[in-house]
């Protein structure tokens, strides 16, 4: 049976599904050489980004960058793009490099404006989905105290050095009264940008485990009915077996006797031999009707069964009817009844039926020609069979028909058979020598 983590994948967006199979394509089928693919998409954003935000500082900002400020920006900001090629396998490297470069930016722009790429939040939201949580605290932490430190302390101070003549006076206020407003307002930025993406990778962090989770109960749930289902089925093969087994056990073990007696009979005793022949055509008839309502179980509801698969199971009652059938083979067999006769559920009846029918038939098997004693026991709470068979009497063949049994044949379940009927009524089986020698097979089931 396939285990748990056999399971299926749980479904995913069919977009996700899209663009992982257009990946797999390109070969990019690793995480790593999807980051290195990531951080070369960036980089190539980065170009268009930093082209309009140049143009737009010079046009409406009055800015104008000089070319080693403008060479110093664009590096700064390729190395972020393509410091995400490490997102995954370095996600602490990667935030680290990805923030001092940040501050480099913060640098060359002026005090009222503000460049913001998107590396700081990829790298930032990969550090929220994949390390653990503690851990991704204290990094973000560092990081965003860091850049909110490190950009109070750069911001203006090498604007005026490279800023060309056309700088815009710089209104960074050099004034110690100055300083804490400065950094409450990069420490609000660096909290929002490196914060609120680690806080949106740890969501969906832990909603894909969520998922994930829930998959795995399912699973879980689905192979457990599996497993019930499984158990039914092989308890009823069990109890079908062990059915089947009594049924053709002692019908047939009496026909083999009668057959036996008969082949001696032909030619010498034509009457007797006819009077077996028609018994072995009677306890054949009995034993296809056994067979039939045995079967009769295993088929499908809807399928139409003859009408001998509706026929009642045999129950305590029909103890005596067996004793009959023994007698009719020549054996000596006792039947008494105890107390007053009572109802049983109806599995506990089948089970006295069955128990007896067994040990009748390792009595005629085991001890052929011995004296055998039925008895039924009624109480108020439980109902008892016992089956005693003294010993054998002496001689090849005991003296009786049962000597015909073949020696060797093997008695299928026997004992095994018993005790598991008993142990499904919550009876007590109780099979061994006898005092007085013999054997006996005693069942006890509740009412």
């Amino acid at each position: 049976m396939p285990s748990v983590t056999d399971a299926p994948p749980a479904p995913r967006p069919r977009a996700f599904v899209l663009l992982d199979d257009g990946l797999d394509r390109l070969g990019l089928r690793t995480p790593f050489s999807r980051d290195c693919a990531l951080a070369v998409a960036m980089a190539a954003v980065s170009t268009g980004l930093l082209w309009v935000f140049s143009g737009v500082l010079e046009n409406r900002e009055g800015v104008h960058l000089s070319p080693a400020a403008t060479a110093l920006l664009a590096l700064l900001v390729y190395g972020q793009s393509l410091m995400l090629c490490l997102r995954r396998t370095r996600p602490v490297l990667c935030v680290g490099v990805v923030a001092f470069t940040h501050v480099g930016v913060m640098s060359l722009m002026p005090p009222h404006v503000t460049a913001q790429g998107l590396a700081p939040f990829i790298a930032a939201y990969t550090c929220g989905a994949h390390l653990p949580a503690r851990r991704a605290v204290r990094v973000v932490a560092t990081v965003t105290a860091a850049t909110a430190l490190a950009g109070t302390l750069v911001t203006g101070r090498l604007l005026e050095a490279l800023i060309g003549d056309r700088a815009v006076p710089v209104a960074f206020p050099r004034t110690p009264e100055g300083l804490p407003v400065v950094a409450a307002g990069l420490l609000a930025v660096a909290v929002a940008m490196y914060g609120g993406s680690a806080f949106i990778g740890y969501v969906v962090a832990t909603r894909r485990d969520y998922t994930e989770l829930v998959r795995l109960r399912a699973a879980e749930a689905v192979q457990r009915q599996e497993e019930k289902a499984a158990n039914a089925v092989m308890a009823e093969r069990a109890r079908m077996a062990r059915e089947l087994h009594d049924i053709a056990a002692h019908h047939l073990s009496g026909m083999v006797v009668q057959a036996g007696a008969a082949e001696r009979l032909v030619g010498r005793d034509d009457q007797a031999a006819r009077e077996a022949v028609c018994w072995i055509r009677t306890q054949g008839k009995e034993t296809l009707d056994g067979l039939r309502l045995a079967v009769g179980a295993l088929r499908d509801p809807g399928e139409e069964a003859p009408s001998e698969a509706g026929a009642p199971v045999p129950g305590a009652d029909a103890v005596e009817r067996l004793v009959r059938a023994e007698r009719a083979l020549g054996a000596q067999v006792g039947f008494a009844v105890e107390g007053e006769r009572r109802e049983l559920p109806p599995v506990a009846d089948v089970t006295v039926y069955r128990v007896a029918q067994e040990a009748l038939a390792n009595a005629r098997d085991h001890a052929p020609g011995a004296r055998v004693d039925v008895l039924l026991h009624y109480t108020e709470a439980r109902v008892a069979v016992q089956v005693e068979n003294a010993e054998p009497e002496p001689g090849p063949h005991g003296g009786g028909r049962g000597s015909e049994v073949p020696e060797g044949v093997p008695r299928g379940m026997g004992l095994i058979g018993m005790r598991e009927r008993a142990q499904v009524v919550g009876g007590v089986l109780e099979a061994g020598p006898a005092p007085g020698g013999g054997w006996r097979v005693r069942l006890e089931v509740p009412r």
